[in-house]
């Protein structure tokens, strides 16, 4: 029996330092992602599709640029509704065609497929276990697989596709804790470091026109926005990324307080909305929805809306939303 036990630990012993090797080599990889996403010129066709809801899917185009003045993008929507957005760096411009309205915003962590991860990938060992899953054929490229599963319920699976010529993403999957599928990303066709023109990153819709409306969110950046607000219960993983005050609608509308939360890859986003007159009904003071992938959980505190959402579980939501509280004066 000695025997037996000796072997087993050996055996562990042994299996640790494979364990730690294909680690790194999950983390390398995707960190080249991350790389790839931002540093290479690339244009494609790829599809999102939700699994929950009804399971709707949306086709976009993308290309994406870089050079020595910064990094450029433009993302066509081409199902349904028209819509374009076009990224200059960290200014952000979507354009909605039948609304005849521009919306413009300044995104200093902007995250958008392929661009999902973050650059220090090694911080995400300590809320997901990472692993190398099989070489995949997507969009005509073999691709790398790297499986994310979380240490815990705050917050969902993921399953990302490299392409091991370039490292671009190229097909990325989130998941729940039965391994069911809630979202994809998936690109049909990609072309990458192939000859782009300034021009291809030029919006279709030309706004010189009286009837389109230049919207400007006005979001000031300042983690210490909200500081009136104090939030009680603490995610384990999730840490304040982004605070700024929105102006909502007209000109003279109401500051609305908007905080990120991130782990590096799962965001929640929180918004402190004051309320005039009568406050909208819910049932016992709170509500809970679903829209895609992005659970929403809303509830009132005082002459306050506080609205929560992310793709994650709605426990983790709830939690936060539940132990935010204006600071005793």
């Amino acid at each position: 029996m000695k025997h037996v036990l000796m072997l087993l630990a050996l055996g562990g012993a042994l299996a640790a330092p494979a364990y730690c090797d294909e680690r790194g080599d999950a983390i390398a990889w995707l960190e080249k992602m991350a790389t790839a996403a931002k540093k290479l010129n690339y244009t494609g066709t790829f599809t999102y599709r939700s699994y929950q809801g009804g399971g709707d899917a949306e086709t976009s185009r993308i290309t994406h640029f870089v050079d020595a003045s910064g990094e450029f993008e433009r993302l066509e929507v081409l199902d349904g509704s028209p819509r374009e957005i076009i990224r200059s760096n960290d200014e952000v411009k979507c354009f909605l065609p039948d609304d005849k309205m521009v919306i413009v915003e300044k995104r200093g962590q902007y995250k958008a497929f392929p661009a999902l991860l973050p650059a220090s990938a090694g911080k995400l060992d300590a809320y997901y276990r990472m692993r190398l899953g099989d070489i995949e054929r997507v969009a005509g490229l073999d691709s790398q697989l790297v499986i994310l599963e979380p240490r815990d319920a705050l917050r969902y699976g993921h399953h990302f596709w490299a392409d091991i010529a370039s490292g671009l993403l190229l097909k990325a999957r989130m998941v729940d804790e039965r391994n069911e599928i809630i979202e994809q990303f998936v690109f049909s066709q990609l072309q990458v470091n192939g000859a782009i023109s300034k021009e291809a990153l030029k919006p279709r819709f030309d706004t010189d026109s009286k009837t389109w409306r230049i919207h400007d969110a006005h979001s000031s950046q300042s983690l210490s926005a909200g500081s009136g607000w104090q939030f009680k219960v603490q995610l384990p993983g999730f840490r304040k990324s982004a605070g700024m005050q929105r102006q909502s609608g007209a000109v003279d509308g109401k500051r609305i307080t908007h905080f990120v939360f991130t782990d590096g890859l799962a965001a929640i986003s929180v918004f402190i909305e004051p309320l005039e007159g009568q406050p909208p009904a819910l049932e016992q003071d709170a509500a809970m929805s679903s829209a895609g992938a992005i659970n929403v959980y809303k509830r009132l505190a005082g002459n306050y809306m506080l609205t929560v959402l992310g793709a994650v579980p709605m426990d983790s939501l709830k939690r936060l939303g539940d132990g935010m509280e204006p600071r005793k004066k």
